[in-house]
């Protein structure tokens, strides 16, 4: 192991499973402690401990997060200091995928996606960098998507609340420089990538018939999986990362490219 995030403080919602999950085990890998935050309050301490076992060492903890919930995020940051000793990186990474039409969605499905993907990142944001002041060189790493540059007909929801993370992303980056933190704000916009969302999105159809079409749409030829995104965390979270804010990773296999 390089150890390429030694000593850094990372707090990952979403985590139980996924793109949390490979996030948190890859920083692990490198030197970092970690704070996993989820609504499965089950699966993310499993997670937790897992990565212990592999890492060989008590690096990882975890608690019962609504993201969406004020108070639950003063508490994990609170907790991020007290079990990590302070709070160095954030992954805002939970998030849900609402399929519809601007007609066919209700009210309420429009402003769930919108609540959890983009208030989400909002109130992580503002609720953190106090902690990460005290723990400069920061890093903050909005997940967003691909369809937050990129828009479909029925992911009207979706569309709309990765594209919110996507500026809010370089909001924050501008606003921690003009305060002149060392804390910087970037954003991944993955594609296709193989977790348990995107076999969520199939619903009744065959699986094997839908993940194929969803490939040929890949340049590369491939879907993603959740290393692909971990691997970009870990850069962004390291040093090595250290002039870059305000700017945006794609992960598309050349989709945006077309």
């Amino acid at each position: 192991m390089s150890r390429r995030v030694e000593g850094k403080k990372a707090l990952i919602t979403g985590a139980a499973q996924g793109i949390g999950a490979a996030s948190a085990l890859a920083l692990a890998r490198e030197g970092a402690r970690i704070l996993l935050t989820d609504l499965n309050s089950d699966g993310a301490p499993e997670t937790a401990e897992r990565i212990n076992r592999v890492v060989g060492a008590p690096v990882a903890f975890a608690m019962r997060q609504g993201v969406t919930v004020q108070s639950d995020w003063i508490e994990a940051v609170e907790n991020a200091g007290t079990l990590l000793g302070g709070l160095s990186v954030l992954v805002n990474n939970a998030g849900v995928a609402t399929v519809g039409s601007v007609e066919d969605l209700t009210l309420d499905e429009w402003r769930r996606g919108m609540s959890v993907n983009a208030d989400s990142v909002f109130l992580g944001c503002k609720f953190a960098l106090p902690a990460l002041r005290e723990n400069q060189p920061g890093s903050i790493i909005n997940v967003s998507s691909i369809a937050g540059l990129i828009a479909s007909h029925n992911f009207a929801s979706y569309n709309a609340s990765k594209a919110a993370v996507w500026l809010l992303s370089k909001s924050v980056a501008l606003h921690c420089a003009r305060q002149g933190w060392n804390i910087r704000c970037n954003s991944i916009h993955p594609t296709f990538i193989q977790t348990p969302i995107l076999k969520a999105l199939v619903g009744n159809r065959d699986e094997a018939t839908v993940m194929e079409k969803l490939r040929r749409q890949v340049p590369l030829g491939r879907l993603g999986d959740a290393d692909d995104v971990a691997n970009a965390v870990v850069y962004l979270a390291s040093d090595e990362s250290s002039f870059m804010t305000g700017a945006e990773i794609k992960l598309d296999g050349g989709i945006s490219a077309m």
